[in-house]
């Protein structure tokens, strides 16, 4: 849709605050989901996945706190948070996948978590080409940025669910925990970002 006239950075910025409302609620789900599902199949790749959709909440605060005209220094502070947060989640991903190697843990299927991951793909796949989309009109960084952090999510659900899937329909059940390093990598890879940014 095509935006004109004095009202066209007003639409924009209702644009980006209902994409990252969206972005929040379904996170809020996925997290309180994946939990559930990490927790009932002992699985490193849904519980980081779980650890990632609550950093990707707190992105989502940012950028709503951004769209509310906050200054550059705060948005800066929340930038480095976030990074952190990437931080930990990779700490977190890179010790427990190599325990759950070593000890060659074999994780149980989850249903509920090949369900999750299979439409979460999907819907973060849709967000983050509205998220960049709208970014890209407004001239707002933060809010393509988190863009790229939307469709990140959507490849580690995609990851996720391949893990899963190899798990589940092919007994490799070293395929969770090498999930876990996928995740672990985009963790560190946008930790960086943020920490820079």
């Amino acid at each position: 849709m095509t935006v004109s006239g004095p009202n066209r950075d007003a639409v924009l910025l209702s644009r980006g605050r209902r994409l990252e409302v969206a972005t929040l609620g379904w996170n809020i789900v996925g997290v309180v989901v994946l939990a559930i599902a990490a927790l009932g199949a002992k699985s490193v790749a849904l519980g980081g996945f779980g650890l990632d959709s609550l950093i990707e909440i707190g992105a989502s605060t940012v950028v709503l706190w951004d769209l509310a005209d906050v200054n550059q220094s705060r948005r800066r502070g929340a930038m480095r948070v976030i990074g952190y947060a990437f931080v930990a989640l990779a700490l977190y991903l890179g010790v427990q996948s190599t325990i759950v190697l070593i000890v060659e843990f074999h994780p149980h299927h989850s249903t509920l978590g090949i369900a999750w991951t299979a439409v979460t793909a999907g819907v973060m796949f849709g967000l983050a080409f509205g998220k960049r989309s709208t970014g890209a009109a407004l001239g707002n960084p933060v809010l393509e940025a988190e863009g790229r952090i939307t469709m990140i999510d959507g490849i580690l659900a995609t990851a996720v669910l391949a893990g899963l899937l190899l798990n589940a329909l092919a007994g490799l059940w070293w395929a969770d925990p090498f999930a876990g390093y996928l995740l672990l990598y985009y963790a560190f890879r946008e930790a960086r970002g943020s920490l820079h940014h």
